[in-house]
């Protein structure tokens, strides 16, 4: 894809991953023989141990080379998810459907019915929502409105990054545990 500024090298990642993810299963087949200690698991032992962990370790300094150069453009970003007029928001439209007592089915086809309109006739899908009697008949304005709200998607980045990074601009140590 020539769009792309660095295909090459993240889509070698892409294969290196698959390469690692192919050594776990037999390192689980390994398991079931552990207390017998044949060579059967000894050669697939010695084969991805180092197999494993040479090619991990060239794909994250691979990786590291394509964030150090990352280029990110917000605006750009902000344009983009913004072409599609609201849609990126059906999904927890559709949920707060179903959350204020409306059966999946019916959810889906108010969501797609009004989702439709902003494909094929250019429409604003909050617009759209707010202008729909039988959605309104379940959803306020203010919860209609509320989903529309990027921050819902971000809100645990900061957390995230924390633990993933060490300590933030909070200057605390990383919790530990799963995020």
């Amino acid at each position: 894809m020539p769009h792309k500024r660095n295909p090459v090298l993240t889509e070698n990642l892409t294969g290196l991953a698959r390469m690692v993810r192919a050594f776990a299963l037999p390192a689980m087949e390994n398991v079931a023989l552990w207390h017998e200690r044949d060579i059967s698991q000894s050669s697939v032992e010695r084969m991805i141990g180092p197999d494993a962990t040479v090619t991990l370790d060239f794909a994250l300094v691979r990786l590291t080379g394509v964030i150090d150069k990352l280029l990110v453009y917000p605006e750009n970003m902000m344009a983009n998810m913004n072409k599609f007029k609201g849609l990126v928001h059906s999904q927890r439209v559709l949920l707060a459907l179903t959350q204020a007592g409306v059966s999946r089915e019916d959810a889906y086809s108010l969501v797609q019915r009004n989702a439709m309109r902003v494909w094929e006739e250019g429409k604003d899908f909050l617009a759209e929502l707010l202008a729909d009697k039988d959605v309104r008949a379940v959803l306020s304005e203010d919860e209609i409105s509320e989903l529309f709200d990027l921050s819902y998607h971000t809100k645990h980045v900061d957390t995230i990054f924390n633990r993933v990074f060490g300590a933030g601009t909070t200057g605390k140590t990383a919790p530990t545990g799963k995020i």
